[in-house]
Formats: structure tokens, C-alpha cells, sequence
């Protein structure tokens, strides 16, 4: 029987996921659903976690709504909800919908979880959304005339994307949540410069060789470093803060509030974004005023 809080982590399986799931399994107790794609990796991860906690593995494939939606309804329970996973720089590749790989996993299948997963989480106990994003979302812009690439794509242009939708993702839920009075908090994290793997699924290239011969050698901290301004997040993270590294640049140092870029604090920005989101997911989380909405 689960006696302490439930976490629920996507992308648990390796990088950031899987380093943040082992420092959260260190707490007696704690319940960690290990949300990923492969159930054989997913097994391979939850035998890497401390015994003093519990787990379970669950399958979902984020670039796909309705595997989202199956996922979802099969939580029981929820304290806190880490929208982790995340695809980096691939060529372009669209959703099972017919949506841009990395805005449809990275930003639009988070916002379709933290709706369907809303009365839970306002049930359970110190209740938190940790949406991890990135510096990158300071070169970040929302095309909305071109969100899916048809017409021009660029790899780290959709990463970018994505990373800004994050970060918005992050900070309007907390304006709605505080409108409706809800016990549940919205909070931001970047892990920095963290060698998470994730930049060995950006194709072949000189970005790719840049990150992987250079930067993380030079740059980058460990995943288990990268994953601790989340786990400050999902543990005493306030509604609306943005925690990451407050070293050189954000890439590395102690963990704390540091602050978000204007684009991603534009409120009109933020309406539309959350219009199409809801539009494209068919999941109408809160309305402006904070009021919960059934989802769709």
C-alpha cells in the first residue's frame, strides 16, 4: 500500500526521467508511475530505484493523443505530475494527429495529460504540475501561422518552439489555478546543460556533432545534477516560479528561481497558445477566469 505521495514522471526510462525518478525514490514511501514508451526499458529503470519506495511501469506514447487519453484514465491517484519527456531536433516527423513530432510530444501531449489528469491531482496531497523546460526556450518563437513545419521546418527551430510552449505551459496554468482557487500548483524547471542523451537523437550534422563532441564534454553537468531543480520543483516548488540551475548562464550550479523570458510571460501569446492547444487536443483544461473544464 502506497503511504507517501504519487509521482507520475514521463519519460522515466532514461535522461532526466530516469534521474529524477531515482532522487525521488530515495524518499520512504513514495509511489512513482514510471510513464514511458518501451515497458522493457521502463522495467530496466525501475530496477535502477531505491527499495524503500514503490513503482510501477505504464505505457503511453506521447505523439499519439490517444494513447495519452488511455494512459490517463487508467491513474487511480496523483500528487504530482512531472511532464519530463521530451524529443530533440529530429527531422520532421509528424504525430499519429498530423502534428510537428516535437510540439505534439514536448508541449501538446503534456498540456492533454495535466487536463485529463486535473481532478486527481486536485485530490491528492500538495498537489504540483512540473513542466521541464529549457534555456532554449529564450530562442523560442510561435509560429502560428506554421506550428507543424509545412512550409519551412527547422529542427532546432521546433525544439525551440516547443521548449518556449513549455514555458508558457508552465506559467498561465499558475494564473488560472490561482483565479479558481485550486490547491493545485504549476511549476517550471530546466535542468541546464545536462549529457541526458537526448541530444543523440538530434540527426547527424554539425549541431549534432557540436553537442555531443564539444559541448558535453565542456558544458555539461550529469543527468542526476540536471535533475534536481525538478525534483525542487516537485517537492517545494511554488505556483509559478521557474527553479534551474543559477550558475554560469543556467547551464550548471545550485538550483533556484531564475527567470523566464518576455515571450514567455506575453498573455496574448499565452490565450493562443492554450486556444490551439485545446483545439488540437479536444482537452479543455481551465477557462481564463480559472473555472475547471470537462475535458473534451
Amino acid at each position: 500500500m502506497t503511504t507517501g505521495r504519487v509521482f507520475v514522471i514521463t519519460g522515466a526510462s532514461s535522461g532526466l526521467g530516469l534521474a529524477t525518478a531515482r532522487l525521488l525514490s530515495a524518499v520512504d514511501g513514495t509511489h512513482l508511475i514510471l510513464a514511458v514508451r518501451d515497458p522493457g526499458r521502463g522495467r530496466a529503470a525501475q530496477a535502477q530505484l531505491a527499495s524503500g519506495s514503490s513503482s510501477e511501469v505504464r505505457v503511453v506514447d506521447l505523439a499519439d493523443l490517444d494513447s495519452v487519453r488511455a494512459f490517463a484514465g487508467g491513474v487511480e491517484r496523483v500528487d504530482v505530475l512531472i511532464n519530463n519527456a521530451g524529443v530533440m531536433a529530429p527531422p520532421r516527423t509528424l504525430s499519429a494527429q498530423g502534428y510537428e513530432l516535437q510540439f505534439a510530444v514536448n508541449h501538446l501531449a503534456h498540456f492533454a495529460l495535466t487536463g485529463l489528469l486535473l481532478d486527481r491531482l486536485a485530490a491528492g496531497a500538495d498537489p504540483r504540475v512540473v513542466t521541464v523546460s529549457s534555456t532554449l526556450h529564450r530562442q523560442g518563437r510561435i509560429d502560428f501561422d506554421d506550428l507543424d513545419g509545412a512550409r519551412a521546418y527547422s529542427a532546432t527551430g521546433a525544439y525551440n518552439q516547443s521548449k518556449l510552449a513549455n514555458a508558457i505551459f508552465g506559467l498561465e496554468p499558475h494564473r488560472r489555478l490561482t483565479a479558481a482557487g485550486s490547491p493545485v500548483r504549476s511549476v517550471l524547471a530546466h535542468p541546464g546543460y545536462a549529457a541526458t542523451g537526448l541530444q543523440a537523437t538530434v540527426k547527424p550534422g554539425l549541431y549534432r556533432w557540436a553537442l555531443m563532441k564539444l559541448g558535453n564534454p565542456l558544458l555539461a553537468v550529469s543527468a542526476e545534477q540536471g535533475a534536481r531543480p525538478i525534483v525542487l520543483a516537485a517537492t517545494s516548488g511554488e505556483g509559478g516560479q521557474f527553479i534551474g540551475p543559477t550558475g554560469l548562464g543556467e547551464m550548471r550550479g545550485a538550483p533556484g528561481v531564475v527567470p523566464p523570458s518576455a515571450a514567455a510571460r506575453d498573455p496574448e501569446t499565452a490565450r493562443r497558445l492554450w486556444a490551439v492547444s485545446e483545439e488540437r487536443t479536444g482537452v479543455r483544461l481551465l477557462d481564463p477566469a480559472g473555472r475547471h473544464q470537462e475535458p473534451g
